[in-house]
């Protein structure tokens, strides 16, 4: 690795890189220009030259780099990834003995102390995925430090940094090891999924909806008519039906959410005639329940902070009400809208006035039941709000 870049922060932005901000943002720095490349080391200094903390530059949609160390003498390399790995492992012991659960996320970038990168287990094999071109320079010290800690029969990679953090389809995403079986079937709090590790960007199920999916089995479910929108592979829906319910309908545009579901069921010994799997985008989904008059116990709304159909464009903090409104009116009096989000440019109380906002318009009756964040496995930088993205909220529809 080159020698490091010192640069220097600008006085309004100190104290905060002082109290441990980790993200490095172009514009708390005078000097920023002096980085040329990806990857390199810099070294942060307030206008008086006193040494701050080290990171690395990487552009990555969130911005340019991540803070590694407020000691200015440690070294970057193989021993510090291992030491960052080690610890990351020690803080979920429970994980792997677990009976129950053979998938969990065992690296959560910014709040295991190397933000830009994220490290996932899946029943024995392990994915690490890189957010930019600066962290996927120490792709070998990383790789070489994660092999000496865990033991694993595949390692596989996801390379999402190109300028909007779009996964880069520009190779196979096995790395060493075995090659993990198509599928490759995990369980979540005893349920089966079927996972694929080398098939575009997404393998199949979102982790950090864990504790989520668990209540809703075990406490929403029994007895109850169940949609559930943007519904990707869907998990919720197989959660649902184990947990009870009497018929599940799951929404989602991509044409290979059908197949993706059935298949999930059938890991799960589920009937299927009970669950229903429509191809449609939601908000055209939503207009034909009200055209028929169809309603629901519980309805789930899990949209991407951002999305884009023919005849629809999405974007989480300006649209939510509006999905919520459209989920409230086909929603029993008395049942339950689970109201979900990833978009990190809000908070929960931001997303909690979103939810009294649409009621409000409908002139509508509520109470919040519960209230999710992320698990403990997606472990969070508390100097850094917006690592903690995910927002989970259970509406009674009064």
């Amino acid at each position: 690795m080159n020698r490091a870049i010192n640069l220097t922060l600008k006085s309004k932005f100190t104290k905060k890189y002082i109290d441990g901000y980790p993200l490095i943002i172009k514009e708390a720095i005078e000097n920023y220009t002096m980085v040329k490349k990806e990857g390199c080391i810099v070294n942060l200094f307030d206008i008086k030259n006193r040494f701050i903390a080290k990171g690395y530059w990487g552009e990555q949609n969130r911005g340019s780099g991540w803070i590694l160390s407020s000691k200015k003498d440690e070294n970057i390399d193989i021993n510090f990834f291992k030491n960052k790995i080690s610890l990351a492992k020690k803080y979920r012991e429970e994980f792997y003995s677990s009976k129950d659960t053979t998938t969990f996320r065992l690296f959560n970038g910014e709040g295991d102390g190397v933000g830009g990168l994220t490290i996932d287990y899946f029943n024995g094999y392990y994915l690490l995925t890189w957010y930019s071109l600066g962290i996927y320079k120490f792709k070998d010290s990383i790789i070489e430090a994660l092999k000496s800690i865990v033991e694993y029969k595949g390692i596989y990679q996801k390379k999402r940094f190109d300028a909007k953090g779009q996964y880069l389809d520009d190779s196979k995403d096995f790395l060493c090891g075995e090659t993990a079986p198509e599928p490759l079937v995990v369980q979540e709090n005893g349920v089966n999924f079927a996972i694929y590790l080398d098939d575009g960007a997404m393998v199949g199920l979102f982790l950090d909806q864990k504790d989520v999916r668990k209540t809703i089995m075990r406490k929403y479910s029994k007895g109850k008519t169940v949609l559930n929108t943007f519904s990707y592979t869907g998990a919720f829906s197989v959660y649902a039906a184990l947990g009870g319910a009497k018929e599940t309908t799951s929404v989602d545009l991509a044409n290979r959410s059908r197949v993706k579901t059935k298949e999930q069921f059938t890991l799960n010994n589920i009937d299927l005639e009970s669950q229903n799997i429509i191809v449609e985008d939601v908000f055209n989904y939503f207009k034909y329940a009200v055209r028929k008059k169809l309603s629901f116990d519980l309805v789930v709304l899990d949209p991407p902070s951002f999305a884009r159909s023919k005849k629809h464009t999405f974007s989480a903090s300006k649209d939510y009400v509006k999905l919520l409104k459209e989920a409230i009116q086909i929603t029993k009096k008395g049942g339950t809208v689970i109201a979900s989000t990833n978009a990190s440019n809000f908070d929960m109380r931001v997303f909690k006035e979103f939810i009294k906002k649409a009621f409000l318009e409908l002139n509508r009756q509520y109470n919040i039941t519960e209230t999710f964040s992320l698990p403990k496995d997606f472990k969070v930088n508390n100097n850094y709000k917006e690592g903690n993205y995910l927002k989970v909220v259970f509406i009674r529809v009064k």
